[in-house]
């Protein structure tokens, strides 16, 4: 092998790790999108049809199952939520990843004075399977719950600002294309 060749099979192995990399966190961060907005397809995306999700040993669902329960049980506890990923960390080996990333899952609960965060990390094994990424095996950790107060959202001072309020389903804001002025929005 001459040294351009050797020189080019590198590039191309780092090439495809980023690559692998990217669509890896691209998994993860749509996973968290899907939650926020219930979207229940992109959350089911996510996982291959005989995926595993742990939240805990009282919630063990498959992942085609998962977004029904996941859902529901946000919509139980909540006005809104957002789960914000940080930290990723990933090891990648062929069509095989190990990835953990840390979640900071904020849930605005149903008097909409109070709220919870819940940092923790999803760790997962992913497979490549016919060319695509998904969750063959998540397991959550909670480790640092808080507890806060949201009544500052109810006063006039903050309601006079007109902040948009996200929402949960497909008419969020997010999904508009293209994203113009004129959409309509709900406002706190």
């Amino acid at each position: 092998m001459s040294d351009m060749e050797t020189r080019l099979a590198e590039i191309e192995r780092q090439l495809r790790y980023l690559n692998d990399r990217r669509e890896i966190e691209d998994v993860v961060h749509s996973h968290a999108r899907g939650h926020d907005r219930f979207d229940s397809e992109l959350m089911t995306a996510c996982y291959h049809d005989d995926g595993v999700d742990e939240h805990g040993s009282w919630a063990v669902h498959l992942g085609p199952d998962y977004a029904a329960w996941s859902n529901k049980t946000h919509d139980g506890g909540s006005i809104m939520c957002m789960h914000n990923i940080t930290t990723h960390n990933c090891e990648i080996n062929g069509d095989e990843a190990h990835a953990e990333s840390y979640v900071l899952g904020a849930m605005l609960n149903k008097d909409g004075e109070t709220c919870r965060f819940l940092n923790g990390r999803y760790v997962d094994r992913l497979e490549r399977r016919d060319g695509v990424w998904r969750i063959a095996l998540r397991r959550c950790t909670v480790d640092v719950v808080l507890k806060g107060d949201s009544s500052i959202m109810k006063t006039e001072l903050f309601k006079k600002y007109g902040m948009i309020k996200g929402t949960r389903g497909k008419d969020d804001l997010s999904y508009n294309r293209p994203l113009t002025m004129e959409d309509p929005v709900d406002r706190w």
